[in-house]
């Protein structure tokens, strides 16, 4: 006998803190990991995942079909990073433009983008562990948005302009943006495609 029940799928929006792995399982005991902030059901996985050191907006799903639909280039990524120097023009003119980067040893050439500095930081509270003093130079805040999402692709490419990154947060995936969050916060929805 054939059952009709649909599985029914569920989706989250979160804001993951520095110093938390995507992850649900690691062999690293002293890792913290993102199942210790919310219990989340069996078969949830991130979709897009966030290196420990980056912070923002990231989606979680039961359902691997959304993952593929969300991970594809029709869903852009926004992310704002800070990083050290104040950036030039001809360097955000590169970064739009793609650059060469190396993903496992392997010479990559980012897809074009869209990049440029904002006039004022944003308004994020501190982080948990400080960046740097201000008396080793200045400092500034870009946004990149990519449509692929490759690994520490926001770090290498901004270090490969000669600008690294010091702060990185994603703040935006299609629709859904990070807004006022707060770090550790889950918001259960209905749907990853639409807020």
């Amino acid at each position: 006998m054939e059952s009709n029940s649909k599985s029914i799928h569920r989706h989250f929006i979160m804001h993951k803190p520095y110093g938390y792995l995507c992850q649900f399982v690691c062999e690293l005991p002293k890792k913290k990991l993102i199942r210790k902030i919310y219990d989340f059901p069996q078969g949830t996985m991130a979709i897009g995942r966030l290196d420990e050191e980056s912070e923002g907006l990231l989606f979680l799903t039961t359902d691997g079909m959304m993952s593929e639909i969300i991970r594809s280039k029709k869903i852009e990524k926004e992310y704002y990073a800070q990083v050290d120097g104040l950036i030039t023009e001809e360097a955000i003119n590169k970064l739009c433009a793609g650059v060469e980067i190396g993903i496992r040893d392997v010479k990559y050439i980012t897809l074009p983008c869209k990049a440029f500095l904002l006039e004022t930081a944003p308004d994020f509270p501190p982080r948990t562990r400080k960046i740097r003093d201000d008396r080793h130079g200045p400092t500034c805040w870009i946004t990149i948005t990519l449509t692929e999402g490759k690994e520490r692709q926001v770090r290498k490419m901004t270090a490969a302009v000669g600008f690294p990154t010091l702060r990185l947060f994603r703040v935006r995936i299609g629709d859904f943006h990070l807004g006022k969050m707060q770090a550790g916060e889950v918001i259960e929805v209905e749907s990853l495609l639409t807020p």
